[in-house]
């Protein structure tokens, strides 16, 4: 590492820290000692997950599992949605072509498995080891610890579920990082949809390493964030050390793991249809208006600059912040959905490997303006009479959010 790019490293990390700070409640009680504790985790756990051997050959053999579940999800959606070549070839193509039908299967099919691994107890002991972690370092209860670990593998509105009797005691603060620790990771049943449309583009990278390392290195930051922004002591603790259950059977698992698969594929498709409508409305006026001053202007473009100084503080060299922070806006405005897509159709050249791979790991999860709507209505329905406290802690948990993947892009950096 050069003396320039260290100092660059070393301005990102108080620059990151700094921009939470405007958004706390009391910033004269913010303890650094929290703040250093999460750094600290966060290059721990890259050291690990990306350079120790066995690890690495544990993420490889589960790359190989991860291409099993593409072959079996393909096989499956085949027989519902594709249909036989003819001889002398069809004038139809595949519906398997188009996204609803070829990546949103993934979705419903990891849901299922991280349902029934969940039931057999895999994941509960994973989860388990990394909230106890979160628990000691930072001074935080079991069932916010435990509902923010568990957001590494299950989605941000089925997390909460487990820890579902003790929302109606949790103070502000405990919300704040469960809803911060949600949008700032991916959920397993979206990492293999993610990876399909990935896997060409970042062809010589195994995605799966990078989507758990950049989840679980965001649990960390996404506690150090919501620290910085509401400064607190008070603890929520369990009555009993049990994980609580969620499923009753292994048919429950598959039924329920399916059900709700399906309810995430059809959100993530409808939100993108209209998503994608709005944007095209808003940058066609913004055409016209740019065309008024003889300038190209699109929600891209002032998303671009308005971005580019974040990815700069990620480590990404000036002269490619800009389309780097185009794609963080476009994540943060719309969703990863969207944003993914377009870091893969970049043309080559206009990133360089190690800055592509920064900013696929600052586009690493659901901080978005969708996921804030998503997460009050489900922690609203399971915990009503808190529906305000979630609806004003919202705002912090979207910057908290963006902030933790941008120091996760920061800290994997340091590894590349």
């Amino acid at each position: 590492m050069d003396l320039s790019y260290f100092f660059h490293i070393i301005i990102g990390f108080v620059g990151l820290v700094a921009l939470a700070i405007p958004f706390s409640d009391n910033f004269k009680e913010i303890s650094f000692k929290y703040i250093f504790y999460g750094i600290l985790a966060q290059l721990f756990l890259a050291l690990i997950l990306l350079k120790v051997p066995f690890v690495i050959t544990a993420f490889e053999i589960l790359g190989n599992g991860v291409f099993i579940l593409q072959q079996a999800t393909q096989e499956g959606a085949s027989f519902v949605f594709g249909f036989a070549p003819i001889e002398g070839g069809s004038p139809y193509r595949s519906l398997l072509e188009t996204f609803a039908f070829g990546v949103l299967p993934y979705i419903i099919v990891m849901s299922c498995i991280s349902a029934i691994l969940w039931y057999w107890g895999v994941l509960p002991f994973i989860v388990n080891m990394l909230s106890k972690a979160c628990q000691k370092l930072f001074n935080i209860g079991g069932p916010v610890g435990l509902g923010a670990a568990a957001n590494v593998f299950i989605g941000q509105v089925e997390a909460p579920l487990l820890i579902r009797p003790y929302l109606n005691t949790l103070t502000k603060k405990e919300i704040l990082i469960l809803m911060t620790a949600g949008m700032a990771t991916v959920a397993g049943s979206v990492m293999v949809a993610l990876i399909s449309i990935l896997e060409i583009s970042f062809a010589d990278e195994n995605l799966i390493q990078h989507f758990i390392t950049a989840s679980v290195l965001s649990v960390p930051a996404a506690i150090m964030y919501s620290n910085i922004m509401i400064p607190s002591n008070s603890i929520t603790d369990f009555d009993e050390s049990k994980t609580p259950k969620i499923y009753k059977s292994t048919m429950d698992a598959i039924t329920r793991g399916t059900s709700d698969g399906t309810s995430i594929a059809v959100s993530v498709g409808t939100i993108l249809i209209t998503v994608l409508a709005l944007v095209y409305i808003v940058n066609s006026f913004l055409a016209l208006i740019g065309l008024q001053f003889g300038t190209d202007l699109s929600i891209e473009i002032i998303l671009g600059y308005l971005f580019a100084p974040i990815a700069w503080l990620m480590g990404i060299p000036w002269n490619e912040a800009v389309i780097s922070g185009e794609l963080l806006g476009i994540k943060t405005a719309l969703n990863e959905f969207i944003a993914y897509p377009a870091l893969a159709s970049l043309d080559d050249g206009m990133l360089s490997d190690k800055s592509k791979l920064i900013t696929f790991y600052g586009l690493c999860g659901f901080a978005n303006l969708s996921s804030v709507g998503i997460l009050i209505s489900g922690l609203g329905a399971m915990a009503p009479e808190r529906k305000q406290d979630f609806i004003d802690v919202s705002f912090k948990a979207l910057i908290a959010a963006t902030l933790a993947s941008c120091m996760t892009g920061l800290v994997v950096g340091c590894f590349l």
